[in-house]
């Protein structure tokens, strides 16, 4: 199940990326983490910057209300996504097929 923290108007959930994938995709659900693939190579912050595009139009919300909190050199990254709710969260992971757990005041890392 993806672990999402929903707080004070955001939410905050891992991700696992794999940069030099063939397209970028969603691609499931790995320990709680939300498994994304990447086109982008991982150099000169091209991943990070694909990573931000990618949920931005996953989420559909502007790509400046997206914050990468930590991980930025690894492939597992903490991202808060300000006006995120959980409805909206759910609502645009149903067709990958993985739970989600929600728990307050919970920090996800």
């Amino acid at each position: 199940m993806i672990q999402v923290d929903i707080r004070s108007g955001a939410a905050t959930f891992g991700v696992l990326a794999q940069p030099r994938a063939s397209r970028s995709a969603v691609a499931g659900e790995h320990d709680g983490l939300l498994r994304v693939r990447l086109a982008a190579p991982p150099v000169d912050g091209a991943a990070n910057e694909e990573l931000i595009r990618l949920l931005a139009e996953l989420f559909g919300v502007p790509r400046r209300e997206i914050e990468i909190r930590s991980g930025t050199s690894g492939r597992r990254k903490v991202i808060r996504i300000n006006g995120l709710t959980l409805e909206a969260f759910r609502n645009a992971l149903a067709g990958i097929g993985t739970g989600i757990d929600a728990r307050p005041n919970r920090v996800v890392g």
